[in-house]
């Protein structure tokens, strides 16, 4: 694979993720501070060579919760992929984590997922695991190259236009980055290990596809952070990778040729 200079990864990195996205609609146990063991963070042995994430602009800084809880809003949208009970909307914690683990096909993927910052992601979330929404369904695309490495999940139909029937509202960094005169926000670097959601290219709607972000990836910040993945899943993710996709996506990566399936998620 040819290694793009920095200037035309920004310029189109960030664009063709944003446009797959778009192109398939997506619909969408608290404990204390996260054990670092879980906590996964970007080294210069991760960084996919070609592409220098300090060339670029970082995530912004994650404000503090104005309270303990948030009402969030979960909008009937379309069919379900599969039956999912709505998560409730009131009172859902600002603050605190949650650990769980993505039993999939590839080995455990460890997630700790953040209230303070994206609480209604984070609450949809955990409400569609604990139903087994996740149960069985595949990763369906993966992009792996310098400046874009993830994968992505969450998607019964494995068509990456399923969801849960419902939506919900952006959260951090959507809401604390803007763009200036009407243009779209700068593209920022989404470190490796971060957890956030898709969307179908358009505001507000969130359902049950996830990202999980295995190497530095430069997008729009448009996609909602709500946690990050454990060191042991980021390898398990960086293995099936490797392996290669079928090239279906024109804008970029495809099905993984090693299927990277969800058995369970608990």
């Amino acid at each position: 694979m040819s290694v793009t200079s920095g200037t035309s990864i920004a310029a189109r990195l960030a664009a063709t993720l944003g446009a797959a996205l778009a192109a398939a609609a997506c619909a969408a146990s608290d404990t204390g501070p996260a054990p670092a063991a879980l906590r996964a963070t970007t080294t210069a042995a991760a960084t996919s060579p070609g592409f220098d994430p300090s060339a670029y602009v970082a995530m912004p800084p994650r404000p503090e919760p104005a309270a303990a809880t948030v009402a969030c809003a979960f909008r009937a949208a379309g069919p379900a992929a599969r039956t999912a009970t709505v998560p409730a909307s009131t009172s859902v914690p600002a603050t605190g984590t949650v650990e769980l683990t993505l039993t999939t096909s590839a080995g455990p993927v460890p997630l700790v997922l953040e209230r303070a910052a994206a609480p209604c992601a984070v609450q949809s979330f955990v409400g569609l695991a604990r139903q087994g929404f996740f149960d069985g369904t595949e990763c369906h695309h993966v992009t792996d190259e310098p400046g874009m490495q993830m994968f992505r999940c969450g998607d019964p139909t494995g068509s990456g236009t399923g969801g849960p029937g419902y939506t919900f509202a952006d959260e951090y960094p959507v809401t604390v980055v803007r763009g200036e005169n009407g243009y779209l926000p700068s593209p920022v670097v989404y470190p490796r290990g971060t957890v956030a959601m898709a969307n179908a290219g358009h505001r507000d709607s969130n359902g049950s596809q996830f990202l999980l972000v295995f190497g530095d990836s430069l997008l729009q910040p448009q996609y909602s952070v709500f946690g990050t993945v454990g060191e042991p899943g980021l390898r398990a993710l960086e293995e099936v990778a490797a392996a290669g996709d079928d090239g279906s996506s024109p804008l970029g990566g495809g099905r993984p040729l090693i299927p990277m399936r969800i058995v369970a998620v608990g």
